[in-house]
């Protein structure tokens, strides 16, 4: 922990610790960055480097006393071109009243008045300062400055505060977003005091898979009862509508257990009879016929 250089009410709580070291926000790269080098705790053995989680939580706090310090909530922008962080930036936006660019940031929106999504904000927050490297370049020209969520190797031109965490990691970055979105309403007093507790769940900030809700909505969107309409029909035998099998054709004696009667095995056997006797002159008609024609044409010959 670094010495606590924050009023004894801008004290991180036990909570808040297991928090950032649950979602990793102390794990760096193996790469070290020079100025990111007061920031460092350790380097592990296996070549990773630990942050300091109480420089941290001081650099949230004093990001968040930033960021209270503009009169006008609209004229900070947060930006994010990392999927991890464009839900965080989102929601982070949404409680506070900043303004949010998720996604591609467009060139000329700092500096071209032209462009149609042109912005003059007092400061900027951004995810990661290599992937948002536009952003931070075109806050530079007008003179913007900036707050970063910065890792062991990440550039820190232009940056006039940064973070330092895990930014690759979905669950650290949604956990920094929401602490430091937590600490903006404690001192706007939205939050009515630090002992109460925040209702919007740290889960809302952190990454979700668009693949894996596809999938959860397929399957919420079954149709109910399905399953029990199955098992009626394996109890029934066969399901409503099947054909029955095992009713009696006409002519078959119900009662007397499945047996012909004499009557209509009689008649089946006369039918049968009149059907032969008409096909056997058919038959045997083009016999004779060919026969005849056979020996007329070898007494030609």
């Amino acid at each position: 922990m670094a010495p606590a250089n924050l009023p004894s009410i801008f004290n991180a709580t036990s909570n808040d610790i297991e928090q950032l070291l649950a979602a990793q926000c102390h794990v760096g790269s193996k790469n070290l960055q020079v100025h990111m080098q007061p920031y460092l705790w350790k380097t592990r053995l296996d070549g990773v480097n630990v942050i300091n989680i109480g420089k941290t939580w001081e650099k949230i706090v004093l990001a968040a006393r930033i960021i209270v310090a503009i009169d006008n909530p609209s004229d900070i922008c947060v930006i994010s071109a990392r999927p991890y962080g464009q839900r965080a930036v989102l929601k982070f936006a949404a409680h506070t009243g900043a303004q949010a660019i998720a996604g591609r940031f467009t060139p000329g929106s700092f500096t071209n008045y032209i462009t149609r999504s042109f912005k003059e904000p007092r400061l900027i927050i951004v995810t990661d300062p290599r992937t948002d490297a536009q952003a931070i370049k075109e806050a530079s020209y007008v003179n913007i400055p900036v707050i970063a969520l910065c890792d062991t190797d990440s550039p820190t031109d232009y940056v006039d505060v940064a973070i330092p965490t895990n930014n690759k990691g979905r669950h650290a970055i949604g956990a920094v977003w929401w602490m430091l979105a937590r600490e903006v309403l404690r001192l706007r007093g939205t939050i009515y005091n630090r002992e109460t507790a925040w209702d919007v769940m740290v889960d809302l900030y952190f990454y979700r898979d668009p693949e894996a809700e596809a999938e959860d909505k397929v399957e919420e969107e079954k149709l109910p009862g399905v399953e029990e309409e199955g098992v009626a029909a394996i109890e029934s035998g066969f399901a409503t509508g099947a054909p029955d099998w095992e009713a009696a054709p006409s002519g078959f004696a119900a009662a007397g257990g499945g047996e012909w009667s004499e009557a209509q095995a009689g008649t089946w056997d006369a039918a049968g009879a009149a059907a032969a006797g008409a096909a056997a002159p058919a038959a045997s008609a083009p016999t004779a016929e060919w026969g005849a024609t056979e020996t007329k044409d070898a007494s030609n010959w």
